[in-house]
């Protein structure tokens, strides 16, 4: 998922077509600050942090981390408290501020389907980024990159305004400690409650087996799912095969890793297809198929209305006509250990090695690693901190090898990179392999393109017997 890439104004503008528009949830309090940082220049911050029901909160964060006129290009964003098991209590108001702004933002001014997409390696702010979406009236919830069996419970009770728990992932816990977030959003809320109505639930999934593993141990309604296939950005699944090359293991995709739509559509939930759909005669397979519609993230993401900074949407867009776009999946990459897709930018500072290669820091900290320390408690650490430190907590060397810090990477693409002493944090850029929409999109000298055009060219010659569902969907990439 990107950061920042499917933000509230990409969200709004396909909502306001008639389709389902998704902001991305992934790292939204370190998005949030680093605009009111910015000064809010336009306003917009501030306009739906003044529609929030709890105005004394609104203001703490607002003494913290807003600054009138904007910083300096050259002085650091503050940073925020890297999430722990036990956070502070101003923490956890800024995340659940941050989700209703996106949220607010997205959904302000018209009548249309607004989701939120969540990544569950995140899990620590996952509770009260529910609780922040759903005062905003989130329609969706998307969550990928796991199996997330607790989140529907959890949607359940919060809905009700009752406390909440997600069990938390630890690993070396070989004394089957039980590890949970607890989350009781009456600690944090003021009387008079308002009513929260439960979003749709909508697990990202790769296979019908995680999708029916899903339905028999989930905790709460599963209400459909996003089938993704291995072509999508972003994060993937893990292939069946991997084969042995120069720079190591390397995935392989096979027919076994394509997802049986006969067995998900038995499962009689609504479901989207994921991954090299961005064409109308592949929406209009996915329809003939049995699926409610298709997710688009690549074809979005590079459009005028997403949040990548102009300058690599154009040359992303330059390299691909030209023949020299190259997007690879990369296995060691990312922190979480699934593979993950690059695009390789000219004068980007290669992260991983070498001369003038990015030092090696974790200041954000979303991606790190639950550990127990043997005795009561865990510990965090991330595979793309510093190799010493990472060792020094238990971690194997040959785990940081080639990692990339993805937060500070992502960051950078939407122009909210930090300042080093080096020079800014370079930007980290992943989508999906398939571009064959831009010629459809970019035709007679055109240099950009808009969701609109995104969408009308989908739809366009799509029988009236098949657009009688919702037919697109956006994700981030």
């Amino acid at each position: 998922m990107g950061i920042g890439v499917s933000n509230w104004r990409l969200a709004k503008a396909v909502a306001i077509l008639g389709q389902m528009g998704v902001v991305s949830g992934a790292a939204l309090d370190s998005v949030f600050v680093r605009r009111l940082q910015l000064g809010d220049p336009s306003g917009n911050l501030r306009r739906a942090l003044s529609k929030f029901p709890w105005p004394d909160m609104v203001q703490r964060v607002m003494d913290t981390y807003f600054i009138p006129g904007g910083k300096p290009p050259d002085k650091p964003f503050k940073l925020i408290p890297m999430p722990r098991l036990k956070m502070k209590r101003a923490y956890i108001e800024l995340v659940i501020i941050a989700n209703f702004v996106e949220v607010f933002l997205a959904k302000e001014g018209h009548a249309g389907m607004i989701g939120i997409n969540y990544l569950e390696k995140t899990q620590l702010q996952t509770l009260p980024s529910l609780l922040g979406s759903m005062l905003a009236g989130v329609n969706f919830i998307l969550v990928g990159a796991g199996i997330p069996i607790g989140i529907p419970g959890a949607m359940d009770g919060l809905s009700r305004w009752t406390p909440v728990e997600l069990n938390i992932r630890v690993e070396e816990n070989h004394q089957h400690q039980k590890f949970t977030h607890r989350f009781d959003p009456r600690e944090y809320c003021t009387e008079p409650l308002p009513a929260l109505p439960r979003p749709k639930f909508l697990p990202i999934v790769s296979s019908d087996i995680v999708a029916k593993s899903l339905m028999r141990k989930a905790t709460g309604e599963i209400d459909g799912f996003i089938i993704e296939n291995h072509t999508a950005g972003g994060h993937n699944a893990p292939p069946r095969k991997t084969v042995k090359a120069g720079s190591g293991p390397q995935p392989m995709y096979g027919p076994k890793d394509i997802p049986d739509l006969a067995k998900i559509k038995s499962l009689e939930r609504p479901f989207w297809i994921a991954g090299g759909y961005a064409s109308p005669d592949m929406l209009r397979e996915a329809l003939e198929a049995g699926a409610d519609g298709i997710q688009i993230g690549t074809a979005f993401a590079f459009c005028e209305e997403s949040g990548i900074i102009p300058e690599i949407k154009q040359e992303v867009l330059r390299r691909y006509f030209n023949g020299q776009l190259e997007i690879s999946t990369d296995v060691k990459a990312s922190p979480t250990g699934y593979p993950f897709k690059v695009v390789r930018l000219t004068d980007s500072v290669d992260s991983r090695s070498g001369a003038g290669a990015r030092k090696r820091v974790c200041d954000m900290g979303y991606l790190r690693q639950f550990y127990f320390d043997g005795v009561s408690d865990i510990g965090y650490r991330c595979p793309a901190e510093p190799s010493e430190s990472f060792v020094k907590k238990g971690g194997g060397r040959q785990e940081t090898l080639e990692k990339q810090c993805l937060c500070n990477g992502l960051m950078a693409t939407v122009g909210l990179g930090q300042p080093r002493a080096g020079g800014c944090e370079p930007p980290l850029v992943t989508s999906g392999e398939d571009f064959s929409f831009l010629p459809h999109l970019m035709k007679k000298g055109r240099t950009t393109y808009t969701a609109k055009d995104v969408v009308d060219y989908l739809t366009s010659g799509i029988e009236s017997r098949l657009m009688n569902r919702k037919a697109v969907q956006i994700e981030t990439v």
